[in-house]
């Protein structure tokens, strides 16, 4: 495991860009950052909120999950801190948001769906035909909890609808080889769903849990690797969880973080593997011999 950047605030949502570097997002410093191939830290922008995941969609804009903010815990003694149920101040809602990776500027595409605003916004996956599937976690208020959705909308704006509900904590989100399933990972419950989808925005409904290894764990989120492989980044058990497409094998690489967030592929041939070890603060690369899945965009 090669360390490529430390001293982050809770990162999250890789980006492998054309060129190298790796955009990915800070939670609590509520940016969009690059770590450049020399492994200099960069800002890209100040999104606000709680940038949760991102992705590279059409145009070379990239859409980012954001959840609204967090409060946090009492640093500790590394400086690194973790989120906690109770609501920041001057929390209104969730939104999706759409960075010019160049120039910074940036705008918000959605905040609600038919009213209903959007939550906790987490992570997001492009289908060939340029709409995002996302998932929104939903927020702990005090001793309450929201139910999770997934959403499906386009990339300019024009049109959300809700694909999914209820759900425990959806988190990770990715699609197969063939565009033809949705995965999604639930963060409570450590389960791993499947959706056959019908349609550009459309499932079949219910899903099936392709996988539920139980035990001290929870699910992030995720990226599929070039066998088909649905790679779940894991909490608690530290490291990622490779599930097999019909959920008969179940594999675990652990990391030395218990809050291993999210992985991306990138480097020649997808054959590297990049993770986000959130509670110190770090982005790691390791071999993935496999390789990843070329993402639509």
């Amino acid at each position: 495991m090669r360390e490529l950047a430390r001293g982050l605030q809770f990162p999250e949502g890789p980006v492998v860009m054309p060129d190298g570097s790796i955009l990915l997002v800070e939670i609590r410093r509520a940016t969009l950052t690059r770590v450049t191939t020399e492994g200099k830290v960069e800002i890209v922008a100040q999104l606000g909120g709680g940038p949760n995941g991102a992705a590279l969609g059409p145009g070379g804009k990239i859409y980012v999950c954001n959840n609204g903010g967090f409060s946090w815990d009492v640093e500790d003694k590394n400086g690194n801190a973790m989120p906690n149920w109770e609501l920041p101040k001057g929390y209104t809602s969730g939104s999706i948001q759409m960075v010019d990776p160049v120039s910074g500027r940036f705008e918000t595409l959605y905040t609600e769906c038919k009213g209903m605003p959007l939550n906790g916004p987490n992570d997001l996956v492009f289908d060939k035909q340029g709409g995002m599937w996302f998932s929104d976690l939903g927020k702990g208020r005090g001793r309450m909890r929201d139910y999770g959705a997934v959403y499906y909308a386009k990339s300019d704006g024009s049109m959300i609808k809700q694909a999914i509900f209820p759900l425990e904590g959806p988190n990770g989100v990715g699609l197969s080889p063939d565009g033809k399933t949705l995965y999604v990972a639930e963060t409570f419950t450590a389960r791993l769903w499947a959706y056959q989808i019908v349609a550009p925005g459309e499932l079949k409904l219910p899903g099936t849990c392709l996988a539920a290894p139980g035990g001290h764990q929870m699910f992030d989120s995720l990226a599929v690797d070039a066998r088909g492989f649905v790679c779940v980044a894991t909490l608690l058990n530290g490291g990622i969880t490779a599930v097999s497409p019909d959920g008969r094998i179940i594999n675990h690489w652990p990391t030395d973080d218990p809050i291993t967030t999210n992985i991306a592929f990138g480097g020649p041939g997808l054959k590297t593997a990049y993770v986000t070890l959130s509670s110190t603060g770090r982005l790691v690369a390791f071999d993935w011999a496999p390789g990843g899945l070329k993402l639509n965009y």
